[in-house]
């Protein structure tokens, strides 16, 4: 017994050691709380944008486009609810480069460059910025904005030429800007009720003829992404 326990009974160091023992516990509890707490938020932030980095052997399947009919179901306007940018802007400033390079290395069908040129045409819009709501849909020209009001006018299911799939959801304007266009087609590799992570839209004023476009459909990621954030995710699919 040292000289600062010399003087103590043993019931008096049993209660300083249980205190101390209490302390320690007190502190780990706060450090593991803490712990799991930033692993929450981290794992928050993540759920948000990388649902995908994830897929079941299934939902690729559907990503690629190889479904059955009996899998498509009606969707919302709320699949789309949020504040959408267009990525055609890091497409120009050379920001989404790596993602053409990764596509090259990765498929050998293109070049580099030929990618970059098949998507300039795909991605090219003037819509910079889309907000959607449970039924409006805002679109952005630089600072100038048009609406709508939309109501679901259906889907369809497209064949392209490699032999997958595809299923456009159809808003068609109710109400709103004369500007707005009167159908809204969106395309998220989805076909059942499920929140997107992006998407690509036609927009026009004839349903028929927006079905066969093939070659135009600008693309949408959240509008609090960054570039390298959503060339990260381009490259992960």
């Amino acid at each position: 017994m040292n000289y600062f326990t010399k003087g103590l009974s043993i019931a008096s160091l049993t209660l300083i050691l249980a205190a101390c023992g209490t302390q320690q516990d007190s502190v780990k509890k706060h450090a593991e709380k803490a712990t799991t707490e930033m692993k929450s938020e981290e794992h928050a932030h993540h759920h948000d944008h990388d649902h995908h980095h994830h897929m079941s052997a299934a939902d690729k399947k559907i990503y690629e486009g190889y479904f059955k009919d009996n899998q498509v179901k009606d969707r919302q306007l709320t699949d789309w609810e949020g504040d959408w940018q267009s990525v055609y802007p890091y497409l120009q400033d050379g920001t989404l480069d790596p993602v053409f390079e990764h596509k090259a290395e990765e498929k050998d069908e293109m070049t580099a460059a030929e990618y970059k040129k098949y998507y300039t045409t795909g991605y090219q819009t003037d819509v910079s910025r889309i907000t959607i709501g449970e039924d409006t849909i805002d679109f952005y020209k630089g600072k100038h904005k048009i609406s709508g009001k939309y109501h679901y006018d259906g889907k369809e299911i497209l064949t392209y030429k490699k032999g997958n799939r595809g299923v456009r959801f159809i808003f068609k304007k109710v109400s709103g800007d004369k500007e707005a266009p009167e159908y809204v087609q969106f395309s998220d590799h989805n076909i059942a009720p499920k929140l997107a992570e992006h998407f690509h839209i036609y927009m026009g004023n004839d349903r028929a003829q927006l079905l066969k476009e093939m070659d135009h459909w600008p693309t949408y990621y959240f509008s609090d992404m960054s570039g390298k954030d959503i060339a990260h995710e381009m490259m992960a699919h």
